[in-house]
């Protein structure tokens, strides 16, 4: 891990649109409307970059600045979180660990929440974690605005964690690699396993938590659930959960107490062939690099 503090990690900023504010509230329907148009211009946009295409990136920007921006699309993502919309996703992790055990601990584990939307989702509510929230573009004053990936590595175990979460933040990196890249950079935040008195917790922490949608793991050429766990393996991560619903994948990684796995890679190669898939896809370099 001593390397990665010399890698050139990519800040998130690049696959994020611009910020416009807007205090419109939206329907179900319109929020949903918002998202899927904003997520199709994301892609075209992280597309025009790669070709160095500066002429049809600015283009793509005015449309998402029309769109309302990045203030706007998290207003919609609000929406969907709403709890009358059964939409947060922590409440899953909430009904995965031992909350019995946890409120039994004598101390409060911390949890970093990367891409916070609201400081009020149900494990920040629960009274059972420490929670630090970071995101881009903070929307309230508990969320602190930064980027993960230049967040400042630990000095010592009071700057980590025993749960990280990246509740839809990985289909936002702006590339392949910088997914990978993310990912490794986890463990550099994670407490490494200890010994627990008790059981119950130790068999779930520390661990990271992710979000994607589906269509990331079921509908893509480069990717899949065995792939998703492929790299998670490597880098030593071990799965203990998993839920697959409708619109979102939903997985709980304990890190295992050994070192990522040396001159393991995964790049880019087609495993699902099809017309009508998308290109979602995580590589991971073999030499500690994303």
């Amino acid at each position: 891990m001593g390397s990665s503090k010399k890698l050139t990690l990519k800040s998130l900023k690049a696959g994020r649109p611009p910020m416009a504010k807007s205090t419109r509230s939206m329907s179900r329907k319109a929020s949903r409307a918002l998202i899927n148009s904003h997520h199709q211009l994301q892609k075209r946009r992280r597309q025009a970059v790669a070709r160095g295409d500066k002429v049809e990136e600015a283009l793509i920007d005015k449309e998402l600045a029309k769109l309302g921006g990045l203030d706007h699309y998290q207003q919609a993502s609000l929406q969907g979180q709403s709890q009358d919309r059964g939409g947060d996703t922590s409440k899953v992790l909430l009904e995965w660990l031992p909350v019995a055990a946890l409120r039994s601990l004598g101390r409060r584990p911390r949890m970093l929440e990367v891409g916070a939307l609201s400081s009020r989702n149900a494990c920040s509510t629960s009274g059972l974690f420490e929670v630090v929230h970071i995101d881009l573009n903070s929307q309230e004053p508990e969320i602190l605005q930064q980027d993960f990936m230049e967040r400042p590595l630990p000095r010592d175990s009071t700057d980590k964690f025993d749960i990280i979460s990246l509740s839809l933040v990985l289909n936002y990196v702006p590339d392949a690699a910088g997914r990978g890249q993310m990912l490794r950079r986890t463990l550099s935040f994670l407490e490494k396993s200890e010994a627990s008195s008790n059981p119950s917790t130790a068999s779930f922490f520390p661990s990271l938590f992710v979000v994607l949608p589906r269509s990331c793991v079921d509908n893509s050429r480069y990717f899949t659930e065995a792939r998703l766990e492929e790299i998670m393996g490597a880098l030593g991560y071990f799965k203990v959960r998993d839920k697959m619903t409708q619109k979102l994948a939903y997985s709980l990684w304990r890190r295992e107490d050994v070192a990522p796995k040396a001159g393991v890679g995964f790049p880019k190669k087609e495993l699902n062939p099809g017309k009508t898939r998308n290109n979602f896809v995580i590589t991971l370099g073999g030499s500690g690099k994303g």
